[in-house]
């Protein structure tokens, strides 16, 4: 604005000035030319005068650098001229002030050089024997006039510019300074020009509407970050330059990154192709779905285009961790397919016997054997059967009786019923501790105690040792089993309580396992709020720790 109004008081300096230029050397230039056209007339009478009296002597006698007469006969013929020859001159019946002066006894004319730069003026007046005396005299243009006073022009118009700049600058400045100082956030309490009253009361009623607006816009984006904030899943806003508008909690720990990433490309904050080209998708499509894995867990990104009035103004990405129901899918199916497996194969066993015995393809004296074979893999199919109930129920937390029990003797009668087991590997089995008693189901306690002294002793060294041991620590009951077996690779530990899952699945076979012991073992101590600890190197034998806390189990100890 200021600059604008020094221009214009500039351009109106200059105008002004230019105009007061031509103004005055046009009246000069007249003037001027006024005066030399009056001397002029005036030495043309004094002239005439000589010329009428003395004739051709008068004009031989005269001496003028700056006037020159020229005496023409009637038919136009040079008589005399004071600057040329007059028997060298042509005839002068065609010029304009000559025969204006043969016709009204006076005449008048100006001839340009073919510079421009040059004027002569003529003068003319008949004589009483009808002959004409004409006066000249050279003047220059007004463009010479202009050359001649260029400097002082120029002076004049270098100090007219500094002055109008001066003074355009302070009054830009001081028309400038109330507008320069208006308090716009309480625009009705300035004193100003009372031009601009409409504009100040119309910027207070939009203040009024901003800071209602603004209210209301901080009142849902608090309302808007609450609930984001408290979401377990990522969410993340772009806009249509696939930049971040806001992202939560959630998010920032899901992709690692900070708040500083607001205003940055989602790019620089994941750089997963397949993230990036699922936003691509969404952008162009509407939605699109990914998964993902980080640090062993799995998401579902969603991510859907935002549009307003038919434009596509960003995206937002939500994230959800289904670690819990991927993995759950996937037990479903391996379970599934591991329960028809484990079926199929003592079946295929049962009938396969039962049908060679059918057809009299079995000796007499092998029939026992077939028998004892059939018995064998039928007891195997209900130990399956009754496996999968029992971890159908844990599941489904069937209510089950709770009662004080004796964990040192529960453990001892686990033990006396693998005392076979354990002779035919030549393996010790040993019981410590002391009477610990708990309130909890007598039937998992058992199934608990049997499935880890069974696993530790198929899965031992011949002639190697299990140890049994009850206690406590910290005040909890302590169930701990340690063997001297082949012990379980770290890769193989977090997976082990998994139903069906084996190590070595040829020596499972071989042990006649089914794979869900432990799966038991697990469901079972957290059906009693208990907790697995297992510690294990390969060769180096395995313990498995089961602890039992005694505000959620009612723990109380007898001697």
């Amino acid at each position: 604005m200021t600059k604008k109004i020094f221009k214009s008081i500039m351009v109106v300096a200059g105008a002004v000035l230019i105009a007061s230029l031509v103004i005055i050397v046009g009246c000069l230039y007249r003037y001027f030319s006024d005066v030399q056209g009056r001397q002029l007339e005036d030495e043309l009478s004094l002239a005439v005068a000589a010329v009428e009296k003395e004739g051709r002597n008068y004009l031989e006698e005269l001496q003028s650098n700056q006037y020159r007469l020229t005496w023409v006969a009637e038919n136009g013929e040079v008589l005399y001229d004071t600057q040329f020859d007059e028997e060298s001159m042509e005839n002068h019946a065609d010029r304009e002030e000559i025969q204006e002066a043969l016709r009204d006894k006076e005449g008048k004319s100006s001839r340009y050089s073919t510079t421009f730069l040059e004027k002569t003026i003529y003068c003319a007046r008949r004589l009483n024997d009808g002959s004409v005396l004409r006066i000249s005299v050279s003047s220059v243009t007004i463009w010479v006039l202009v050359l001649g006073m260029i400097q002082p022009i120029l002076i004049v118009v270098v100090v007219t510019l500094i002055l109008s700049g001066v003074l355009a600058s302070h009054i830009s400045k001081h028309i400038m300074e109330p507008l320069n100082s208006l308090d716009l956030e309480k625009p009705l309490e300035n004193n100003t020009y009372e031009e601009l009253a409409p504009l100040l009361d119309r910027i207070n009623k939009q203040h009024r509407q901003i800071d209602m607006q603004l209210s209301e816009l901080q009142r849902k984006n608090d309302e808007f970050t609450q609930i984001t904030h408290g979401m377990t899943e990522g969410l993340v806003l772009l806009n249509e330059k696939n930049r971040i508008l806001n992202i939560n909690p959630a998010a920032l720990n899901l992709f690692h990154t900070g708040h500083s990433c607001k205003g940055k490309d989602f790019l620089t904050v994941e750089r997963n192709y397949e993230v990036s080209r699922a936003i691509q998708d969404a952008f162009s499509s509407g939605h699109s779905e990914i998964r993902m894995e980080r640090e062993g867990k799995e998401y579902q990104l969603h991510i859907n285009r935002i549009e307003s009035n038919g434009s596509v103004i960003g995206a937002v990405v939500l994230a959800f961790d289904i670690t819990e129901a991927a993995f759950a899918e996937r037990n479903r199916r391996e379970f599934t397919a591991n329960v028809s497996h484990e079926l199929k194969t003592p079946l295929q066993s049962i009938m396969g016997s039962a049908e060679l015995m059918e057809n009299g393809l079995v000796k007499p004296e092998d029939m026992t054997r077939f028998v004892g074979h059939i018995r064998t893999e039928a007891g195997r199919l209900v130990t399956l059967i009754d496996d999968i109930i029992r971890l159908s129920q844990l599941d489904e937390r069937c209510d089950m009786p709770f009662e004080n029990i004796d964990l040192y003797e529960t453990a001892s009668d686990v033990i006396a019923g693998l005392a076979d087991i354990a002779a035919a590997k030549d393996i010790e089995v040993i019981l410590t501790g002391g009477t610990v008693s708990v309130k909890s189901v007598r039937r998992l306690l058992t199934e608990i105690i049997f499935n880890l002294c069974d696993n530790a002793i198929k899965y031992n060294k011949n002639g190697g040792t299990v140890e049994v041991s009850i206690g406590r620590q910290e005040g909890d009951a302590v169930i701990a089993v340690k063997d001297s077996g082949i012990g379980i690779p770290p890769e193989h530990q977090a997976r082990i309580f998994e139903r069906f899952y084996r190590v070595d699945k040829s020596r499972s076979r071989e042990s006649g396992g089914t794979g869900l012991g432990l799966s038991i073992v697990k469901h079972a101590v957290q059906y009693l709020n208990g907790k697995i600890d297992l510690q294990s190197s390969p060769g180096q034998g395995t313990i498995i720790q089961i602890s039992f806390q005694e505000d959620k189990n009612d723990v109380v100890r007898t001697s």
